[in-house]
């Protein structure tokens, strides 16, 4: 199986969502990989020169970007979900995070980590490391050993309202100066700004950070060229304290101190209003849905099917460990369901007005998001395979043994595609690749 090659060809049937509502099938192409990049797509019956055939009993899909994800919460997966989120993370998050002072136990933590997301077929990752810079350093270089594509933030919190005593930045100038030298050294280190690992420019949330705080990080991530993520109105809590500190919504706020900017993330946006998500779209920038965190944390249903009809970037979001499964596979089933919930309602005592019509979306919908609709989002070559684009890919076995239950007599590949978006689990994951490299094999 090719590994290294600059130049390489494999034989597969391809299942996508260029678009958001429409299933794309590939049936028997053979795609040639140039230095990484799709250079052609042809028909399978050319098969000269083809490296690796898939067979029948697997298909090929696009890589899945995780656009919302706390390194340092790793070891947090699964605990402490019935605190309210301000609890949570002072109880619960801010002391985990304070232990990445410690690099090594950071590299332990990078070290599983990193290579089970891409094992589950995440092929792509935007990352809030800690404050601490040698641990943010360190999970970029296991980003790089692994194989993975990723953008790496420091996380800058100096509030001190907002932060505990013990794992806190100095004050905004420190701040400012930490983030400067990660996105410097990241730079280098990830081959530039194009490189596979990209620094991300990365003040937590506005309780976490004073307004000084805030305006540097937007004019270093002016000054660089570097992405912003941020959180934007999650949940009452979040979005209250903006309203009463700022006098204006999240949205207007961070937009006030210049963190709006081509291809920021805001992670959940569950309270935005329409005028926020038309600001959002008019700077280019996106909001990463997190629909299993949101059940627990964000205090609503992000209406995923209306704003993608308005036309906001989306794509979606684990928010490990805000959201109890690392797996992008999982994230897309807890979209449809959180879409479905939306749209039905859920006080029976409500006669009428119990849901939100026309809220759904469907598996197709969700992949998108989890695929190209994220790396629309960022703003990178990725989440269709297409010439052109970048070879990011994960093989999904669909035999008898793939625990994914398909009949090949019944199931037409609309039913395969569903099922694989529904019930894929690392088991029936057969190999990933990123950038045109072999980074995952089962």
């Amino acid at each position: 199986m090719p590994t290294s090659a600059s130049s390489w060809k494999i034989r597969a049937t391809v299942l996508q969502t260029p678009t958001v509502d429409a299933l794309e099938v590939l049936r028997d192409v053979v795609i040639e990989v140039r230095a990484g990049r799709i250079a052609a797509v042809r028909p399978g019956t050319e098969l000269d020169g083809v490296d690796l055939d898939l067979g029948d009993d697997a298909v090929l899909v696009p890589g899945l970007i995780d656009t919302h994800l706390h390194a340092p919460q790793w070891p947090q997966l699964g605990t402490g979900l019935d605190l309210p989120l301000d609890r949570w993370l002072f109880e619960n998050t801010f002391p985990l995070e304070a232990r990445f002072a410690d690099e090594a136990y950071a590299r332990r933590v990078w070290a599983e980590m990193v290579p089970s997301l891409v094992a589950g077929g995440t092929t792509t990752a935007v990352y809030y490391g800690s404050i601490h810079e040698p641990a943010t350093l360190a999970l970029a270089e296991q980003c790089l050993a692994t194989g993975q594509r990723a953008f790496v933030g420091r996380v800058a919190m100096d509030h001190p309202e907002g932060t505990p005593d013990f794992y806190r930045d100095e004050d905004a100038t420190s701040s400012v100066e930490a983030s400067a030298r990660v996105v410097q050294a990241v730079t280098a280190m990830g081959g530039g700004v194009d490189g596979l690992v990209q620094p991300i420019v990365t003040p937590r949330f506005i309780p976490a950070c004073s307004d000084a705080s805030l305006q540097g990080h937007a004019e270093l991530a002016q000054a660089t060229g570097v992405r912003v993520q941020t959180h934007c109105s999650e949940g009452n809590w979040e979005h209250q304290h903006v309203l009463d500190r700022c006098g204006v919504t999240d949205t207007m706020a961070l937009d006030g101190f210049g963190l709006l900017q081509p291809h920021t993330v805001l992670a959940h946006a569950t309270h935005l209003l329409d005028a926020d998500r038309d600001r959002i779209i008019e700077q280019g920038s996106g909001v990463a849905h997190c629909p299993l965190s949101n059940a627990y944390f964000a205090n609503a249903v992000f209406p995923a099917r209306r704003h993608i009809d308005a036309g906001l970037r989306i794509g979606l979001g684990t928010d490990v460990a805000g959201g109890a499964t690392s797996s992008m596979f999982e994230q897309c089933q807890h979209a449809v369901t959180a879409s479905r919930v939306l749209e039905d309602g859920v006080d029976v005592r409500r006669d009428e007005g119990r849901g939100v019509p026309n809220s759904r979306i469907d598996a197709v919908a969700a992949f998108h998001l989890a695929t190209a609709g994220g790396a629309d989002l960022l703003g990178i070559d990725a989440g269709v395979l297409a010439e052109g684009r970048v070879f990011d890919a994960v093989a999904i076995d669909i035999g008898p043994t793939s625990g994914l239950g398909i009949d090949r007599e019944f199931d037409d590949w609309a039913r395969v595609f569903e099922k694989i978006v529904r019930l894929t689990r690392p088991p029936a994951i057969r190999s990933v690749w990123v950038d045109g490299q072999l980074v995952a094999e089962a």
